[in-house]
């Protein structure tokens, strides 16, 4: 089955429509992506040991200040729930962070004292299994800067297997092009649709192997934008997918 792509300015409008068409709050997408991505990253963590994958293993969530930020902090939530150690680092200040559902999920690990730090300068990533890389999505605007390319700098620099939301942070989701300092994931998990970028040459070598996740999008509101998407997540909410050509693949 072949899928079809969203621009970086689709994406968007599917993001407004949800929210102001359909009354399908940014939180509850925010929420659809954490949970998906935590059980992605239990997938992959289960590939090495299938009795309790979760139980004491050590992650590192790296959340940004927007949207992308926040469905990592929600992954982080679920899997400290399952019994992961889950080291959250934000790429900012807490206090400079907008009001805002990324504001609202970090209030909800602060009243459960999850491990939260700040990637202040001299700050040293932890040992870890797994890194989730929820630093900037889609949302790439312009040239990195300060702490978050230190992130990915460190990220880069580990051992540890990366796991990035929705696109490797520093890669444009339109050209596909990665910019000076971009996440080399192990594996991507895009949401709703592939991103046009992530199909591209260049993409390649930093997305590693490609997932694709269900937010909850109608059905209707696609055909509102001209795109025929059969319901792909009827047998399961993460479905690998396959790049050849340009094109995006599952299997039916």
């Amino acid at each position: 089955m072949i899928l079809p792509s969203l621009s970086t300015e689709q994406m968007r409008e599917v993001d407004r429509l949800m929210v102001e068409q359909y009354g399908i709050q940014l939180l509850q997408m925010m929420e659809n992506a954490g949970r998906n991505l935590a059980l992605l990253a239990k997938r992959i963590l289960s590939f090495d040991d299938e009795e309790e994958p979760l139980q004491d293993r050590p992650i590192v969530v790296l959340a940004g200040r927007g949207n992308n930020g926040g469905g990592g902090l929600a992954a982080a939530r679920h899997l400290l729930n399952w019994g992961a150690w889950v080291q959250i680092v934000l790429a900012h200040s807490p206090s400079g962070l907008p009001s805002g559902a990324m504001k609202d999920q970090l209030s909800i690990l602060q009243k459960m004292d999850a491990p939260l730090a700040w990637a202040d300068e001299g700050w040293e990533l932890p040992p870890a299994d797994l890194v989730i890389d929820a630093l900037i999505g889609y949302g790439l605007s312009g040239s990195l800067r300060g702490r978050t390319t230190d992130l990915i700098q460190l990220a880069n620099s580990s051992v540890a297997p990366i796991l990035s939301l929705d696109a490797p942070s520093g890669l444009d989701t339109n050209s596909g092009q990665p910019s000076d300092h971009c996440i080399a994931a192990t594996a991507t998990m895009t949401l709703a649709l592939p991103k046009r970028g992530l199909l591209q040459p260049p993409a390649r070598a930093a997305c590693g192997q490609l997932f694709l996740a269900d937010i909850g999008v109608p059905p209707v509101l696609y055909e509102s934008l001209n795109l025929d998407v059969p319901p792909l997540f009827a047998t399961d909410t993460v479905l690998p997918f396959r790049v050849e050509n340009g094109s995006a693949f599952v299997e039916e």
